[in-house]
């Protein structure tokens, strides 16, 4: 389609033939150049499809999805191995490759939860589909997501709260959805659980003990 309109004769073209070659140009120079740690994008790049078509997917997605809030069990104990790939994103702050894969375009009613440590990061009616190439959220879990200023001194990187985990980058002001808010997570950082699906236990670490403490004494020293 796009050799087509590139190849069609200048007077031929219609306004809306122009306007339809401008958002195929831009999402093919989106999805090679990517908008997390390490890409030189600007967020200002990655709004690509328009509000009203997100806004659409956003609705048949957030209607099936009914979400009852479950009790989370906590444990305490060591997170959860990864593999040299999910290290590379979660505790090198590097990025996965873009597209269709993993859990960029999944639909289904569900948890994402942390790789590392379990903690449920969104609900599924938070997703929407971007088409950035990596999973799209407008809102987080009450409390699991915490934002710093990225490396890069431009963008704001997210990572989970519970164990410093690396999600990705927060952009607003886009007007893909209501709420103006664009979580952009890689997939390799959750694991997705279905609804229905019993939560795993969120992995938390033991609380270490200041060295300034001392133990209490009844002991005068005046009497010594």
């Amino acid at each position: 389609m796009l050799s087509r309109l590139l190849h069609r004769p200048s007077q031929t073209r219609s306004p809306r033939s122009i306007a339809r070659l401008l958002v195929i140009t831009l999402c093919v120079a989106t999805a090679s150049l990517g908008c997390h740690a390490g890409d030189e994008v600007d967020s200002s790049e990655t709004a690509v499809t328009p509000a009203s078509k997100v806004n659409a997917e956003t609705n048949a997605m957030s209607k099936s999805d009914s979400v009852e809030p479950q009790v989370v069990k906590t444990i305490v104990g060591p997170f959860n191995p990864l593999t040299p790939e999910e290290a590379y994103v979660i505790l090198e702050k590097g990025t996965e490759r873009p597209g269709d894969h993993g859990l960029t375009l999944t639909k289904d009613p569900g948890t994402y939860i942390c790789r590392r440590c379990n903690a449920p990061l969104y609900h599924a009616k938070h997703k929407f589909v971007s088409h950035c190439g990596w999973p799209s959220f407008d809102d987080e879990i009450k409390g699991a997501v915490a934002r710093h200023p990225d490396a890069d001194g431009r963008r704001v990187e997210i990572v989970c709260a519970n164990c410093d985990g690396h999600l990705g980058h927060v952009f607003e002001g886009e007007q893909l959805t209501p709420k103006n808010v664009r979580h952009c997570v890689n997939s390799i950082s959750m694991k997705f659980i279905p609804e229905g699906k019993e939560l795993p236990a969120k992995i938390v670490q033991p609380e270490s003990k200041s060295d300034n403490t001392s133990e209490p004494t009844d002991k005068d020293p005046a009497k010594d």
